[in-house]
């Protein structure tokens, strides 16, 4: 099977993010690129995914041509391939519908961490609703991620993170989902109360460092 380690890698990542609830049914996408080539793997458009084996996954270009894989490519894989030409650092991406990120992707202001290890990924900007699967949404991601982001969220659609590796992308989508949570009910019972600035610009520095507890 060609392009074997990046296919186990969206594979084994879209079944956690099935696991912890993250995706449900065909929804959300995954993608991985290359080491060496300039080739993607990404979920594949209406398959589901318990049922998903790796020569399943599609493969792409870094336009998003599809050139191997028995299923078309997600829908979504504008969004994925932008980001992944625009940001050298970045390797995997992740979008997924995880229902507390969703609801604060309504909210008018940028999403901001309650604990420490959620500094890393704060805050978390709003993308405007834009049609999904169109350049127009992922143009905007680009934009809104910026040269170093790693998670925004899609108003009335989800979330949308990255890392340099498929496992950072991970936590940047359990955590980004975790900040949604803890901020949802910390509102809902009127004592939200965010890490201070000064905080999180230090917990970015250990982190940063890997010094982090």
């Amino acid at each position: 099977m060609k392009y074997e380690k990046i296919r186990k890698q969206v594979l084994d990542a879209i079944l956690e993010a099935v696991e912890m609830g993250l995706i449900k049914g065909t929804s959300g996408n995954i993608a991985v690129r290359d080491e060496v080539e300039d080739v993607i793997a990404i979920t594949p458009s209406s398959i589901a995914y318990k049922t998903m084996k790796a020569e399943d996954i599609a493969i792409v270009d870094l336009n998003g041509k599809w050139i191997d894989g028995p299923y078309k490519p997600s829908s979504e894989t504008p969004m994925h391939t932008a980001v992944l030409r625009a940001r050298k650092d970045i390797k995997a991406t992740v979008h997924t519908h995880g229902m507390f990120a969703t609801i604060m992707a309504m909210d008018e202001e940028a999403l901001q961490p309650t604990t420490p290890p959620q500094a890393e990924f704060a805050p978390v900007e709003i993308v405007p609703f834009i049609m999904p699967g169109s350049d127009d949404l992922a143009d905007s991601v680009v934009s809104t991620l910026g040269v170093d982001g790693r998670a925004v969220m899609l108003k009335n659609h989800g979330m949308f993170c990255c890392g340099k590796t498929i496992k950072d992308a991970m936590a940047a989508t359990i955590y980004t989902e975790e900040m949604a949570t803890t901020a949802y009910y910390a509102k809902v019972l009127g004592n939200f109360k965010p890490l201070p600035e000064a905080a999180i610009v230090k917990m970015k520095e250990l982190i940063a460092a890997d010094k982090a507890v």
